[in-house]
């Protein structure tokens, strides 16, 4: 195996690295405020997912033919990650929201306290996608496997 073999590898490699890198400056650009956490978290704009499929999926084509039956596969592959990232992570993101806020307005209005821990587990709200930050992600994987491809 050549390294010019490991370049879908890589172009996956570097496009999720490089989109989660960038994500607490596009924060930084819409919340004002910097946040280096959001190197390791999930959501937000770009997609990592998003764009570690479509760089992996672009670099097959461009090495392997768009004809082939291995592009085929990286292609679905691509489609359904990157559906999940924007409808299924993104919706159980939002009925997390929901969840807590009912839980908020019964403890409310029955003016008690829920005992069980279950009650108190931080969940994460953020685990998907929306559409913007998908295309984004897909542009972004799009434009890395492109630049390591024509550079090697």
């Amino acid at each position: 195996m050549n390294l010019n073999s490991m370049q879908p590898f890589w172009a996956l490699v570097i496009a999720v690295a490089s989109a989660q890198f960038v994500k607490p400056f596009f924060y930084y650009l819409k919340n004002k405020k910097f946040d280096w956490i959001i190197v390791i978290a999930s959501g937000g704009y770009p997609s990592s997912h998003t764009a570690g499929v479509v760089a992996l999926a672009t670099a097959v084509g461009l090495s392997e033919s768009v004809n082939s039956t291995i592009f085929a596969v990286t292609l679905a592959f691509s489609i359904v990650v990157a559906y999940d990232a924007a409808n299924v992570r993104y919706y159980a993101g939002q009925n997390i929201k929901i969840t807590q806020q009912l839980i908020k307005d019964i403890q409310t209005l029955t003016n008690s306290k829920f005992d069980d821990p279950i009650y108190l587990t931080k969940v994460k709200e953020v685990l998907g996608h929306k559409w913007f930050e998908v295309i984004g992600g897909a542009l972004h994987g799009l434009l890395v496997a492109l630049v390591i491809y024509y550079f090697s």
